[in-house]
């Protein structure tokens, strides 16, 4: 259905475009803006199905849907902060070393989603960019698109106590004001590389000066940044960039224009007729995005996304809406809410099941180094639930006791501890598990095997592993029930099915059903002794699919 509604859209877009060429911007408005934008975001939605951590195909599509208000399903940008969370923590909460707009362009996007980005999964992105001295390494780019991250959603710049230069929004403004050209505009290399101004960076950097024009230095530094921009506009309302005319000068400069809260057909910048949306426009084919150049017979996904959002912002402006980069409309979660968010929890978990933070980033053991379940094993290791050990081994293949997995769930769902008495007579009060298996024992994770006995030394079998993982993943708000039918099933596809315990099997299969065990192997082996990784590997599978990690 929605390709064919894609069809009809595209089919009206291209008489459109064919049928009038030299269409003004208010026409563009009128007829073409608004089904354009849909078209794009239906093209874009395709052809980025999973956005990643990345200049291309993530962060820029994301951020464009969600400042589109185009219709997008919820799931999509969830899926895409599982992503950065999991990049996040895989990266130890350094997304570069170098490059720190990597920061700023990830912090838009999860802003632009409602997403906390001073909380990922532990890490705070913003206190990169209070490192002056690092944000700025990179060049212009670097303080124009802090400035931009910090202020879509008016955040303090954290405190930084390894920077050399705690950074400020004072620095950066200074920083790009002292990197203005004797022309009035910016490039990328200054006047070391190149003293003509680019529209690219001189339309980035009139987009983060846009919130200060309060200033007098920065007004008279729009100002003159504007007068030779509008000096270089060609007939055809468009902008060349290295000597190439291309869409992405005309994108950089229309949001400038919006951000600055003047008129797309501001008189400065119409040629012959031509504004610059009109320029934009010539580089768009419909049902197939933006092209980079009108030479290149192709559209190209960095240029669509860009070109994209500069619709977006022109129809914000249109419509009396908050510009593309303020994004003070946008309700940013918090750890406070309880709603089905990566890091945030499942709505119907239990109140005292909480976000285990990243406490050891990047710990890890030298006997796990490439083993199947190192990332479990370190992300559990990093946020403190599980232990090596001695500090370089974690013996990823020997058992656990029954004690130590009583241990490790209450710690991967950050349960308070009970310190009462025990309730099994061969759990001793001065043993150092009996407070974790008291609190195992009394949100019902885990029994004994009697009445009186815990059995703490015993080790721990798959099938008991099921049980108390099912038992935890209820906590965390999953729904555990499966009816016999449907556990038979899924347990028939495994030879050694009938070996089960009764009381295990429906834990088994729901285990596998909710992908806690891979179910990749022929057989179960439910009274075989679970090895460490393989627990680990569980403990991990669940806290990702409880929105936990």
């Amino acid at each position: 259905m929605k390709k064919v509604w894609r069809s009809a859209v595209c089919m009206v877009l291209t008489l459109l475009v064919i049928t009038d060429s030299s269409v003004s911007a208010f026409a563009i408005e009128s007829y073409v803006l608004e089904g354009t934008i849909r078209d794009v975001a239906a093209y874009l939605y395709e052809a980025v199905p999973d956005p990643q951590v990345n200049a291309t195909g993530g962060e820029w599509t994301v951020f464009g849907l969600a400042r589109s208000g185009c219709d997008v399903p919820e799931e999509y940008y969830q899926n895409y902060y599982r992503t950065v969370a999991a990049y996040v923590a895989e990266r130890g909460g350094v997304l570069h070393d170098k490059k720190y707009t990597e920061y700023s362009r990830v912090i838009l996007a999860l802003t632009a989603i409602g997403k906390d980005p001073s909380d990922v999964g532990g890490y705070n992105l913003l206190s990169a960019l209070g490192d002056y001295e690092k944000t700025v390494w990179q060049g212009i780019n670097g303080p124009i698109w802090a400035l931009l991250a910090l202020d879509s959603g008016n955040y303090e710049i954290p405190q930084n106590p390894d920077a050399q230069t705690q950074a400020t929004r004072e620095l950066y403004i200074g920083y790009i004001l002292e990197h203005q050209l004797p022309d009035g505009g910016w490039s990328l290399l200054g006047e070391a590389g190149n003293s003509v101004s680019d529209p690219d960076i001189t339309g980035m950097a009139l987009q983060a000066l846009a919130k200060y024009q309060d200033r007098a230095d920065v007004k008279q530094a729009t100002e003159e940044a504007l007068a030779c921009m509008s000096a270089q506009q060609d007939e055809n309302g468009g902008f060349a960039s290295w000597g190439a005319k291309n869409s992405e000068s005309c994108v950089q400069m229309i949001v400038a224009l919006c951000e600055l809260g003047l008129p797309i057909d501001d008189a400065r910048f119409v040629k012959n007729g031509n504004t610059i949306l009109d320029s934009l426009m010539t580089y768009y084919e419909a049902g197939d995005g933006f092209a980079h150049t009108g030479l290149d017979g192709g559209s190209n996904l960095m240029a669509t996304e860009q070109g994209f959002y500069a619709l977006v912002a022109v129809k914000r402006a249109l419509d009396g809406e908050n510009s593309l980069y303020r994004m003070d409309d946008v309700a940013v979660e918090t750890d406070g809410t309880n709603t089905e968010t990566p890091g945030i929890g499942l709505a119907g978990k239990h109140d005292d099941v909480q976000m285990r933070p990243v406490t050891y980033p990047g710990i890890t053991f030298s006997d796990i180094t490439g083993h199947a379940n190192q990332q479990a094993i370190e992300a559990l290791a990093q946020r403190g639930i599980i232990n090596g050990k001695s500090e370089d081994s974690f013996d990823p293949d020997a058992d656990m006791t029954r004690a130590e997995f009583a241990t490790i769930v209450v710690q991967a769902l950050g349960l308070p501890v009970n310190g009462t008495a025990s309730a099994f007579r061969d759990v001793a009060e001065q043993d150092w598990f009996c407070p974790y298996v008291n609190t195992a024992y009394a949100y019902g994770i885990v029994n004994g095997v009697s009445e009186t006995e815990f059995d703490p030394n015993g080790t721990i079998t798959r099938e008991e592993t099921a049980v108390m993982t099912a038992r935890a993943a209820k906590l965390c708000g999953m729904d555990t029930e499966l009816d016999s039918t449907a556990a038979r099933d899924i347990l028939a596809g495994f030879t050694d099915y009938v070996t089960a315990s009764d009381w295990a099997a429906a834990s088994l299969a729901f285990c596998y059903y909710a992908q806690i065990l891979p179910d990749d192997a022929m057989e179960i082996l439910p009274q075989q002794a679970i090895t460490r990784a393989e627990i680990a590997q569980m403990l991990y599978n669940l806290l990702g699919s409880a929105k936990l990690l």
